[in-house]
């Protein structure tokens, strides 16, 4: 059975492509057979990035398709390894579908409370539902040099009650420079660059492992 990681946002300019492409080129990489879903049918921001990548040659090949609703996605989940569903730039009604079809749900966000404010109620609107608090967790993007800054989202997050991974994306204009060539945060001209989003991709598969283990217990 194919495992579901939903990527969404309440807002566009989080990350939250970048952190979907990221997951999907790693995992990729390990040779699983994976799938990103780009349900933002508008901008189609992963779709048009894979085209880049294509055109490039660069390797592994990550595939990406665009879907108009979170139910056809779903249709070809059993033919992948990892289906990652790439959610639109803000919340919709399929935001809902896209947290309960998911094994684990990642929300980018930035560290400002114009980012966190609404990522913590999306949480709680979600949580009020099916969906569980623990296969939540946050992914702090652009982040600056400040490190009371980054301690204070930290604080924020968890007193909402979720958790967060402990590696972040910098704001960089390496990352940027990588995702115009169509390739991952861990693509980079720069390995430092490369390390942090490594460390924040580990994150995730450790978290999503745990969750498999604990739901096939």
């Amino acid at each position: 059975m194919a495992h579901i990681i939903g990527v969404i946002s309440q807002k566009g300019g989080v990350g939250k492509s970048t952190v979907a492409r990221l997951i999907a080129r790693e995992y990729a990489a390990a040779d699983w057979n994976v799938k990103i879903a780009d349900l933002d049918i508008q901008q189609g921001t992963s779709f048009s990035w894979q085209g880049r990548r294509l055109q490039n040659g660069i390797e592994p090949v990550v595939s990406v398709e665009r879907f108009a609703t979170v139910e056809h996605a779903l249709r070809i989940a059993e033919h992948h390894d990892l289906l990652i569903l790439d959610g639109p730039p803000h919340a919709t009604t399929g935001t809902k579908r896209i947290a309960e079809a998911s094994d684990l749900l990642v929300l980018p966000t930035g560290l400002a409370l114009d980012d966190l404010e609404p990522s913590v109620l999306l949480a709680h609107e979600l949580t009020k539902g099916r969906v569980r608090p623990d296969k939540i967790v946050f992914a702090f993007c652009r982040v600056g040099d400040s490190a009371a800054e980054l301690s204070e989202a930290i604080q924020y997050v968890e007193q909402a009650g979720y958790c967060y991974l402990t590696g972040f994306l910098p704001e960089r204009v390496g990352y940027r420079r990588a995702s115009d060539e169509g390739r991952a945060a861990t693509e980079t001209r720069f390995a430092s660059l490369n390390a942090k989003a490594d460390e924040l991709t580990q994150g995730i598969i450790d978290k999503l492992q745990k969750l498999t283990k604990r739901r096939a217990a």
